[in-house]
């Protein structure tokens, strides 16, 4: 197994700093899953908190710039008006988002082989929160709040132990491309929870594989441990 060891300096401060405190054996496998639309149903949850902000989303493409209008006139918020709007959301609705069906038991039986980190990109502000709401539905799993490109926060994690199998589950393709190119031995499952979403992209391009439910994950992730053992 290989990683960047280079990768590790271009992260940000905070995302270091968190590596740096996270407790984990390195002698076990390792599994990196993003939380929104993986762990949580996002974008369901933000249609819902829009609502309250006389917008709405409007579901016809994977992205936000374009898809958050206004119910007045239906037009699109400015994309520079998006990351405001997105602070708001995850420090008002982080902690009651609804979680993916079968991710918890899932990661559950994971846990016994893997050590589980959630590489999340969300407001550090928003961490807290974001701890609670896993440990409300049974994923009290360590949380790493990234931003940017996530390859180098996995060459991060793998650098204690390279030669251990690792995974990577997200539902952005660019994700994908970025731990390929600085992580490349990890296992990529492209996952989309949202079954709204799902059709609207295919196989990220990067990914290893498309799956399209947690107990798929759970059965690829098994069989590419036994792989590597």
């Amino acid at each position: 197994m290989t990683s960047d060891p280079s990768a590790e300096s271009t992260l940000p401060p905070l995302i270091l700093a968190q590596i740096a405190t996270l407790q984990r054996n390195p002698l076990r496998p390792l599994l990196a899953v993003d939380a929104d639309e993986v762990l949580f149903y996002f974008i369901r949850g933000l249609a819902g908190w829009l609502e309250s902000r006389a917008l709405y989303f409007d579901w016809s493409s994977f992205a936000l710039a374009g898809n958050i209008r206004a119910r007045g006139d239906n037009q699109p918020v400015p994309r520079e008006a998006l990351g405001s709007l997105l602070d708001d959301f995850f420090s008002e609705a982080t902690a009651g988002l609804e979680p993916v069906d079968g991710a918890a038991d899932s990661l559950a039986r994971l846990s016994r082989h893997y050590d589980i980190v959630v590489l999340s990109n969300q407001p550090a502000s928003a961490k807290p929160a974001r701890e609670l709401a896993l440990a409300r539905h049974g994923m009290a799993y360590p949380v790493l709040a990234n931003s940017g490109p996530k390859g180098p926060a996995m060459a991060a994690l793998m650098a204690a132990n390279a030669r251990m199998p690792a995974a990577f589950v997200d539902d952005i393709p660019s994700h994908h491309g970025s731990v390929a190119k600085h992580a490349p031995s990890a296992r990529r499952v492209h996952f989309i929870a949202e079954p709204r979403l799902a059709p609207m992209l295919g196989k990220a391009e990067f990914s290893n594989v498309r799956l399209n439910s947690w107990a798929e994950i759970e059965t690829d992730l098994m069989q590419f441990l036994s792989k590597a053992a």
